[in-house]
């Protein structure tokens, strides 16, 4: 059967899958709608927040990155699954004690402020609709490659899908959908690694194959990507070129902005009890390490098999370089996406994939004839394209695609309900129409969904600028404005509202405006993105760190001169921090 069918019927079951479950577990009441009727099971729910983190960029992007930085691209394994022992020790139960629907409300509560409340939704849908741009874009990449379609065809039929369980199913129906989603991504993203682990080392293990001699040759894995990376310019697989302090500050910017994401804070507020919400966290690293001790191998194999693709001979030979016209068929159907490019810049006929931009390697690379870097090779489609470079079946490449299309719908649903559930939970019922029905705030949200999934699928078709910036923008956000006034708020009975509002205001407008000068987000760029001119050697995607301070110091200077909270919210403090007597989630 050709891969095209192949792929209609996997990723046709699958789509037929999630929508049954939203079927079932359709949403009756808000508190199904916005934390599943606070019943869940603590495994359950970890395999559905493996899904809700697990998003197209950790399994399409990812492994990319790491195939291209290697080494420096372990600080996204670090602070990814980092966070969720932040999580899971200072936030997850304490949340779960406090018992309510959202963040926000959280917020707005223990600081006795709308105001405080209102920053925190801004906030709160600001980062979601940043990743949920990149999830649809994901879908529409996915969908175009191996449906064959437009990409403006692919994103209205993910639309279409998410607005069915999301809307209709709200969390309840989300996350019994996300567990299914999980089941597909973790079997679509380790079989085919298990294949070209195989194929590659003789070991079927990733983990251990990473650590394996590769056929034929006695090498080592990462002996044998040094030996083949740096003979064309590049830099050692596994060495870095990021300073220390970078490496710590990004690694700690995504560990706080993990644990500050509302998308994946709400997720411990469907459990039924307090000891289930860190015990959730503790089975969702289970889950999630199963994808992310395999990335590395993924991202090393695709390296590897990438480079001796092109590099068919002695760096330098006349006969060392594929012959364009003798491509691989994968070669012509990623050409066809544009996301894979080639310009024969020295009129050869043969392929030249080198660091052009090594300044040493330059004299090597014109002593061989060669007038630059021939090959484009977008780091996104490296997943997807592995098992096509290993020539592995077809059913499994199929199984790839769904595995694509259900990481990046999983995570766009938990996004999608997190900005449903600020604008008709936080904004209308919580501050500007308190007086409204049940019935009436869970249409608002499902009408917020519909818009949002609308707003969500044309920044997926027309991308701003900081789409490709997710990790710098999103994660720094939420480290610097939500992840601190949280942790005051469950942890010190001294901060006020004012404080709390002036830190997030701080701490927020400071890094926005870090990452929009070197990223040329919304306005030109304004100073050379280079370490140089990085404050503290610090890169835009650690500044995050340097914003949650800010925000920290402000808060508590803000407070110390201002009146304290009044003694019952005091006592609520108190309270958040006993470990029994915690309800249900309701609505207050």
């Amino acid at each position: 059967m050709d891969l095209t069918t192949l792929t209609y019927i996997a990723v046709g079951l699958s789509f037929a899958l999630y929508i049954g479950i939203a079927i079932w577990a359709k949403a009756s009441t808000t508190g199904e709608f916005y934390v599943a009727g606070k019943g869940v099971n603590p495994v359950v729910n970890g395999m559905a927040t493996a899904a809700d983190w697990m998003s197209a960029a950790s399994f399409i992007s990812m492994a990319g990155l790491i195939a291209f930085l290697g080494y420096g691209g372990s600080v996204y394994l670090m602070g990814w699954t980092g966070g969720y022992c932040l999580l899971a020790m200072l936030l997850a139960p304490y949340l779960r004690k406090y018992g309510k629907f959202t963040v926000p409300e959280f917020i707005g509560d223990r600081y006795y402020s709308k105001t405080a409340r209102i920053v925190a939704v801004i906030c709160l849908i600001f980062i979601s609709f940043t990743y949920v741009a990149g999830q649809m874009r994901g879908v529409g990449i996915v969908f175009s490659r191996f449906l064959e379609v437009e990409l403006l065809t692919g994103l209205f039929v993910g639309m279409g899908i998410v607005f069915i369980y999301a809307v209709l199913g709200g969390m309840k129906g989300i996350t019994y959908t996300q567990v299914a989603q999980y089941c597909v991504l973790i079997i679509a993203y380790t079989i085919p690694a298990i294949f070209i682990a195989f194929q590659l080392t003789g070991n079927p293990l990733p983990q251990l194959a990473f650590g394996s001699t590769v056929n034929g040759t006695g090498e080592y894995m990462l002996d044998r990507l040094n030996q083949v990376v740096t003979e064309l310019g590049f830099l050692e697989y596994t060495t870095t070129n990021k300073s220390t302090i970078d490496i710590f500050a990004i690694t700690l910017a995504l560990m706080v902005g993990t644990a500050g994401l509302p998308h994946v804070i709400v997720r411990f507020f469907t459990v039924p009890k307090v000891r289930d919400a860190r015990s959730s966290a503790g089975w969702a690293l289970v889950f999630i390490a199963l994808l992310y001790t395999t990335a590395p191998a993924v991202g090393a194999m695709a390296r590897l098999n990438l480079t001796d693709t092109i590099q068919t001979g002695e760096v330098g030979a006349e006969d060392g370089n594929l012959v364009y016209e003798e491509r691989p068929d994968w070669m012509k159907r990623w050409e066809a996406t544009g996301l894979l490019k080639f310009e024969d810049k020295n009129g050869d006929g043969r392929i030249q994939y080198y660091n052009d931009a090594n300044a040493e390697f330059a004299t090597k690379a014109a002593e061989y004839g060669w007038a630059g870097n021939e090959l484009s090779v977008d780091r996104d489609i490296m997943v997807l394209a592995n098992p096509e470079i290993a020539q592995l079946p077809n059913w499994v490449i199929a199984l790839v695609a769904a595995g694509g299309i259900a990481a990046a719908l999983s995570t766009a649903a938990g996004l999608l309900l997190v900005i449903s559930s600020g604008v008709s939970h936080d904004l209308l019922k919580g501050t500007f129409t308190p007086n409204m029905t049940e019935g009436q705030e869970l249409m608002a949200g499902r009408v917020a969904a519909a818009v949002a999934i609308v707003i969500a699928g044309y920044l997926g078709y027309n991308p701003p600028g900081f789409v490709a910036q997710v990790v710098a923008f999103a994660f720094g956000l939420a480290a610097s404005s939500l992840f601190p006034v949280i942790i005051m708020g469950i942890f010190s009975k001294k901060v006020n509202r004012e404080g709390a509002i002036a830190g997030m205001l701080v701490g927020l407008i400071f890094t926005m405006g870090y990452i929009m000068s070197y990223k040329g987000i919304f306005i030109p760029v304004l100073i050379e993105n280079v370490e140089a001119n990085w404050l503290f050697g610090i890169s835009p995607e650690g500044i995050g760190v340097v914003g949650m301070l800010l925000n920290f110091i402000v808060a508590f200077a803000v407070s110390k001169v201002t009146a304290e909270p009044p003694e019952h919210i005091q006592h609520m403090i108190e309270d958040i921090r006993v470990p029994k007597g915690a309800g249900g989630a309701v609505d207050h």
